[in-house]
């Protein structure tokens, strides 16, 4: 299986290893990707080959191809649990993303009001206001942190601005005051000369101080299952993802982990 693209703005729904029935919507290009990072597991691809000549689908255009599938999966009394914002890169970079969360949680009223809307972001966005505002608004604020070390951040997410820092990205994240949910995974390979593992004591110690300083409701710990364009890297065992929720709920926070 080669890397993947969305082709649509609303697609499946599918079952979630973490959310369940899940209605995807894409807010980024449907011909390319978009995104402030660049991870080595992204199953879109990496930036430079998936550049799009269409751009961003308009708020209008996001709104009624999410109404008229939620309208006829109602009308096939189809289950649903939750609409999550994903695709082909970084949602919170729609210039409209506001105004996409508003509508949607008035479809999700509408038409399956016992759903919840959920955004998968990396986080880098959340620095402005109006991103910051709407995030706060849906019901599964899910911002990713994978490594709690600079250097392990540029090695597996590689972002695109030079100047992140985890540093920074955790002032940002503690600004929710626990409202958030941290999606974490977990890998080992080999990426231009580089060993990969964000398992070791090493990297685990400081990413653990980042959660606790960011207090969030629940951490998802996962390791990657689907194809990756960085082609060495490893699953991480079952046992070891175990290991680490225990040390995560250890400090009173709610884990979940995806194997």
């Amino acid at each position: 299986m080669a890397t993947i693209l969305y082709k649509d703005i609303v697609f499946g729904p599918v079952h979630s290893r973490r959310l369940g029935i899940s209605l995807g919507v894409n807010l980024l290009p449907v011909d390319g990707k978009i995104c402030s990072f660049d991870c080595l597991y992204c199953e879109c691809g990496y930036n430079a080959g998936r550049r799009s000549n269409r751009g961003f689908p308009s708020c209008e255009e996001v709104r009624l191809a999410l109404q008229k599938r939620l309208s006829d999966m109602r009308d096939r009394g189809d289950k649903l649990d939750v609409i999550t914002f994903a695709g082909n890169g970084e949602p919170t970079l729609h210039p409209e993303f506001a105004q996409v969360i508003e509508d949607t949680r008035s479809l999700r009223n509408l038409y399956y009001p016992t759903a919840k809307v959920s955004v998968l972001s990396n986080a880098t966005c959340i620095h402005r206001p109006n991103v910051f505002a709407a995030l706060h608004k849906v019901d599964n604020n899910i911002l990713k942190l994978d490594a709690g070390l600079d250097v392990t951040v540029r090695r597996i997410n590689r972002p695109v601005s030079p100047s992140f820092s985890v540093a920074t990205l955790v002032e940002e994240l503690c600004r929710f005051q626990g409202n958030l949910i941290i999606q974490s995974l977990f890998l080992q390979g080999e990426h231009e000369g580089c060993l990969l593992d964000n398992t070791t004591e090493e990297e685990l110690l400081p990413w653990m101080a980042a959660i606790r300083r960011i207090a969030p409701k629940e951490v998802m710990i996962y390791t990657i299952d689907r194809e990756t364009p960085e082609k060495s890297l490893k699953k991480i065992s079952p046992e070891k993802l175990d290991e680490i929720a225990r040390r995560v709920e250890a400090m009173g926070i709610k884990t979940q982990v995806a194997y």
